[in-house]
């Protein structure tokens, strides 16, 4: 068995107002997540159970922890592949199906990557569909959850080959890296 890792995050109902939960219209669905020094982060219910669109739903983080992992493990592969990937961009998207009873299961996410990869990759295409096979199956998300995770990337785009000059990480145009 490998290593544990333990993940904590403070999640904080900030819309009692003054009569708290006397009726089901009558709060806030309003929250924050706080994860250590992190920025908070605004949360509410999805805007069809009372929520605040302007804020981030449950549902919403779920999807985008979904494409996120997925993100971080394909540019992990590719790289060590070799394979230059200079932009990346996922329009994922989820349904979920709400019972009668009021409660509900997600029934599939699908991921829909756009890489773009330096020009002078050999086949950029074969390269990023086995690429998006290994991160699926690396993804410790994925393999947590209980319905079905699904890749639908377009086309693999190419662009000008990588230049050694790029900006170190985290730094911006006009700023020292």
């Amino acid at each position: 068995m490998g290593p544990l890792h333990t993940f904590a995050a403070e999640v904080v109902w900030t819309g009692a107002g003054t009569s708290g939960t006397t009726s089901y219209t009558g709060y806030s669905r309003d929250h924050e997540v706080l994860i250590g020094d992190k920025p908070p982060l605004p949360g509410s219910s999805d805007p069809a159970f009372r929520g605040d669109p302007a804020r981030y739903s449950p549902e919403e983080l779920l999807v985008a922890s979904l494409a996120q992992c997925h993100m971080l493990w394909f540019l992990h592969l590719a790289s060590a592949a070799g394979v230059v990937v200079t932009g990346y961009r996922d329009r994922a998207g989820g349904t979920m199906r709400v019972e009668a009873a009021g409660h509900g299961q997600f029934t599939e996410v699908v991921l829909r990557p756009r890489v773009t990869v330096a020009a002078g990759t050999a086949d950029p295409g074969a390269d990023l569909a086995e690429l998006h096979a290994r991160a699926h199956e690396h993804c410790f998300i994925a393999r947590s959850v209980n319905f079905p995770v699904r890749h639908a990337p377009s086309p693999v785009h190419v662009g000008p080959p990588a230049t050694s000059d790029a900006l170190p990480v985290g730094a911006r145009e006009g700023t020292p890296g």
